[in-house]
């Protein structure tokens, strides 16, 4: 195969936060509450704070996207490939031992 694929990697992390919650459970807690009432309504009474769909809430370390290029032929060690390059970069700190893959794009 010819050609170059780009690919998109972040760097994993032992402190990454990935918390899937619904805004219901969000709102029962005493001092989100206290903090919306506070920006929101401050100085009222008697108000209630209430959502009209149970949405989820995503509390997720916010993570850096790196690219690099490589050639199509070396679709099968993409993985390997991706974690040469942050160590090249200096990117696997002390904490910070893995890559996830996010995209593969194909570049013609």
């Amino acid at each position: 195969m010819e050609g170059m694929i780009k690919v998109s990697y972040t760097v994993m992390c032992k402190n990454d936060v990935y918390i899937e919650l619904e805004l219901k459970q969000l709102l029962e807690n005493e001092k989100v509450l206290k903090a919306i009432k506070g920006e929101f309504a401050k100085g009222l009474r008697n108000i209630d704070v209430q959502s009209k769909e149970n949405t989820e809430i995503l509390i997720k370390s916010h993570k850096t996207v790196y690219e690099f290029t490589a050639s199509k032929n070396d679709f099968a060690d993409l993985l390997e490939l991706a974690e040469e390059d942050a160590r090249k970069h200096k990117r696997l700190k002390k904490e910070c031992d893995g890559v996830e893959l996010v995209d593969i794009v194909t570049v013609d």
